[in-house]
């Protein structure tokens, strides 16, 4: 819920930040703005909430620790590339195949209840698909709207 509260904050700020000083609002910028500082945030929540998020990863997989620093990482390069106009619709792209890899592991973690803030199972469980998939769904649009498409 909290990085959706970013992204909506951060997209009016810009927006009329960006009005105040060119006296037009320009949408896909003040998206990609938000996105960027939306990722920015999730990324910190990567080295804050380590442990449950690594319960979050297939049992199958290895080096899990490893895994959620490289993804932090990863969205902070990709948080970069929303803003550099060159690298904006590469970005665009990639964060999209990004929010689509994740899903998985929002499911486990709501059928396992895994809370990954605390890394315990005492999460909101398979309800909170009911928010968590159009979430996703909402954030692979809004990459497309602001990165892609314009």
């Amino acid at each position: 819920m909290k990085p959706l509260f970013v992204l909506l904050g951060t997209f009016v700020i810009s927006l009329l930040v960006i009005k105040l000083f060119t006296k037009t609002f320009d949408y896909p910028l003040s998206g990609r703005i938000a996105m960027a500082v939306m990722l920015v945030f999730t990324a910190i929540g990567h080295f804050a909430f380590t442990k449950g998020m690594t319960m979050m990863l297939p049992d199958f997989i290895p080096f899990k620790t490893e895994i959620i620093y490289l993804t932090a990482i990863i969205e902070v390069i990709a948080a970069l590339g929303l803003v550099i106009p060159s690298f904006r619709v590469w970005t665009g792209w990639a964060l999209i195949l990004f929010f689509i890899l994740l899903l998985p592991g929002n499911v486990k973690a709501a059928i396992q209840h895994i809370d990954y803030q605390t890394g315990t199972f005492d999460g909101n469980g398979p309800n909170y698909l009911w928010f968590r998939i159009p979430l996703q769904i909402l954030f692979i649009a809004w990459t497309y709207a602001s990165a892609i498409k314009f």
